[in-house]
């Protein structure tokens, strides 16, 4: 069996791309190879950090993910006898591979960093870094779930409502004080939670998780619904089968959605997958005549309105700018009001889950070419351009 190792790359990013092949079969899921290279290389990279000090006497060892973070490495090997997990060969499952990969990777890694001290400092560095993030992610992810063991309206921005029973109750996630206001007087208390959120969240496709951890809006959003996140998360805690996203009828509404679907597609799929998530439809338009009111949702249904009712000097026409324009009485009529109001609920399935993650990629990443292009390629379909 002869290993063979690639060369490797540092940069300054935060993720890692190690890949594993087996007598040139690609091992999507890994194996003892990988295992053995991961964890000679943790080791050996521990050591130098306390032979050169950066790691005191008092510190724990860096984690395997903290030293790859950055690295990109291909590992090889040849085998006379593979033995791999399931018939797809995805996993290789040869012990002696993880010896031999550990071996030679253990003694050319320290030959070559023994030989570029600046390499291994650099190397190093970015174990640093990402340490320090690593902890600070875990300091502020066991603040946020101690905060939540407290009373169930520890939140202090939420108006809670008064049923317990989570198949009853609903939440609106609302855009502004403004619209908070008119929405906590406008509501049933008996089942309609308010969240105001102000301006626009973090867009958690770009940022990293120190920071989406210590976003006071998205730290009020996980407090209020009680499930958790990630591994802590656990559906049958959620405290309110419907969560309406509550946003002005304009551009900015449409963004502020955006980010919102963005934070619980990445943070809470299971929300959509169950159909807990919707979006509430506000009123474009207020028509008046003759002491009677029509509300319209879109341009097309204003002018069938008009038709109907005629056009003369007696129309006053309100086009509705945002959710604080309207008072109690007429957000309770149009959007809040299960009898009346028009909810879109957000679906989605495991067949437009890869299809999902592109879009979302591509339009709240951090890259500007494939948004660029998919705008370009798209822009001849738009119809109502808010300018």
């Amino acid at each position: 069996m002869s290993p063979g190792l690639s060369v490797k790359m540092y940069v300054n990013e935060f993720h890692e791309n190690v890949l594993g092949f087996c007598n040139n079969i690609y091992n999507a899921e890994g194996g003892t190879h990988l295992t053995g290279f991961k964890t000679v290389f943790t080791t050996v990279m521990n050591t130098y950090a306390r032979e050169l000090g950066i790691l005191k006497e008092k510190d724990a060892n860096f984690t395997g993910a903290d030293i790859r973070n950055g690295m990109t490495a291909v590992v090889s090997i040849k085998h006379p006898a593979p033995r791999f997990e399931g018939q797809t060969k995805t996993k290789l499952d040869n012990q002696d591979a993880s010896k031999a990969t550990a071996k030679v990777v253990g003694d050319e890694v320290v030959r070559y960093f023994d030989r570029n001290l600046e390499v291994l400092k650099s190397v190093l560095s970015c174990a640093e870094k990402a340490a320090k993030i690593r902890k600070t992610e875990e300091k502020a992810k066991t603040n946020m779930l101690t905060k939540q063991k407290y009373s169930f309206d520890s939140n202090g921005k939420l108006a809670n409502c008064e049923s317990r029973d989570a198949s009853k109750c609903e939440i609106f996630i609302v855009e502004g004080d403004s619209a908070g206001g008119s929405a906590k007087t406008a509501r049933d208390r008996a089942t309609q939670a308010i969240l105001p959120l102000r301006g626009k969240i973090l867009n958690v496709e770009k940022a990293r998780l120190d920071k989406i951890y210590a976003n006071a809006e998205i730290k009020a959003m996980i407090t209020a619904f009680g499930t958790g996140i990630h591994e802590d998360f656990d559906i049958s805690k959620l405290r309110y089968h419907k969560i309406i996203i509550m946003t002005d009828a304009d551009v900015d509404g449409a963004h502020i959605a955006t980010l919102l679907l963005t934070f619980l597609y990445r943070f809470m799929p299971e929300l959509i997958k169950q159909g807990y998530v919707y979006l509430a439809q506000p009123p474009l338009y207020k028509l008046e005549k003759n002491k009677k009111v029509w509300y319209a949702y879109s341009d097309e249904e204003l002018s069938k309105i008009i038709e109907e009712v005629g056009r003369d000097g007696n129309n006053k026409i309100q086009r509705y700018k945002g959710l604080g324009e309207m008072d109690a009485e007429q957000l309770w009529e149009t959007t809040m009001d299960p009898h009346h109001r028009i909810l879109m609920r957000v679906t989605m399935d495991e067949e437009t889950t890869s299809e999902l993650d592109l879009t979302f990629t591509t339009l709240m990443g951090d890259k500007v070419e494939p948004r660029r292009e998919f705008i370009e390629e798209n822009a001849k379909y738009v119809q109502n351009l808010d300018v």
